[in-house]
């Protein structure tokens, strides 16, 4: 069940910060954007996730002003922002590449923004002491960057725009030049921060994992349409489309036939409420598992074809009696082996829409 800050997310909340009213994008005739329409809460951590060429980095040039829409609107707290050029929006962007000045110590990298907008320098001054502290920064101000690592070099582009106090926060797959290892430090780092300075953030990635953990919502992005928008627990468990179900992390594709309140395919058959017909369940390969004495549990032969180690776990790839493979996540290895019975309960497999090919 969402918690009471989830369910007011879920619509952009009450009184969202951010608009976007159907907007599209178009070069030449090429549409790289179709009709996106999203609210954003103010203080939500939104991620715009997709594959490569799905228009996710257009969509946060759009927000940035480095674009302009082909049509509809961008409103942020009541004042449409389409119109206004990137300096005049309190938007702010962290670049993939940093995008810092080399020969800038990191306090002069971090002061350049409000020096460049006629802050006073007492104020500038202390801006850029309470940004660098945020980021834990503050005992390297007077490095330039070639004297720090990645991973403080990326809290530094953060401190140079938080130092700016803008309303929104883009990130542009900010983590990607990272070691998997710092990645993941800095993914709960950079959640933590945006807690903490409670900034509206959108992050465009195209990494699954990044998205799970750190967003408050998911806009799945694909070829320049939303695809699905919810929360991660959400998105996973009960993915609205075959393609979302394959994109966010694995799924087994089950084509069913409906009658009378029973699926059928193959051997298996569970009651469910769907129209009758030709229907499609998105099945977790973590909820397939060794037959028990569960009641009401959907039991099946199998073969075990190979497995793979996967760290915590096994995946494990077997064959059904009527030749349909299915991947199964096993937290044992070595349990499955040979000629397998198992089983998965009928609420474990989610009706999903067929995605367009």
């Amino acid at each position: 069940m969402q918690s009471d800050r989830q369910a007011s997310l879920a619509d952009g909340g009450a009184d969202p910060l951010l608009c976007l009213r159907n907007l599209t994008k178009s070069f030449g005739r090429h549409t790289v954007l179709r009709n996106i329409s999203l609210s954003v809460a103010s203080g939500e951590f939104l991620t715009i996730l997709g594959e490569s060429g799905s228009g996710k980095t257009t969509l946060l040039r759009i927000l940035a002003g480095f674009e302009q829409p082909t049509s509809g609107e961008v409103w942020m707290a009541g004042e449409q922002l389409d119109p206004l050029p990137p300096y005049k929006r309190r938007v702010n962007t962290v670049f993939q590449n940093y995008a810092l000045f080399p020969h800038l110590t990191v306090e002069e990298n971090v002061a350049y923004g409000p020096r460049a907008r006629g802050v006073s320098f007492d104020e500038a001054r202390t801006r850029v002491t309470e940004a660098l502290t945020k980021v834990r920064m503050q005992s390297f101000r007077s490095y330039r960057p070639a004297k720090i690592s990645g991973g403080q070099q990326q809290r530094v582009a953060l401190a140079r725009a938080l130092v700016n106090q803008p309303r929104l926060l883009l990130l542009d797959e900010p983590l990607s030049a990272l070691d998997a290892n710092l990645r993941r430090q800095m993914q709960v780092e950079l959640k933590a921060l945006q807690r903490e300075v409670g900034i509206t953030f959108i992050l465009v990635t195209h990494d699954q994992e990044e998205a799970m953990t750190m967003s408050d919502r998911i806009a799945l992005l694909r070829s320049g349409e939303l695809e699905q928008v919810a929360a991660p627990d959400e998105i996973y468990c009960r993915p609205a489309t075959s393609y979302t179900a394959q994109f966010i992390g694995q799924s087994n594709l089950l084509r069913a036939a409906v009658r009378h309140g029973i699926a059928r395919t193959g051997s298996m058959e569970w009651p469910v409420n769907a129209p009758e017909g030709s229907v499609l369940f998105s099945l977790r390969p973590e909820c397939i598992r060794g037959a028990t004495a569960s009641p009401g549990a959907v039991r099946f032969q199998a073969l075990v074809l190979d497995s793979a180690f996967h760290g915590a776990s096994e995946l494990v790839r077997v064959q059904t009696g009527e030749s349909q493979t299915l991947t199964v996540r096993s937290s044992q290895r070595g349990l499955l082996r040979g000629n397998v019975e198992l089983e998965f309960s009928p609420e474990d497999a989610v009706l999903v829409r067929e995605s367009d090919a």
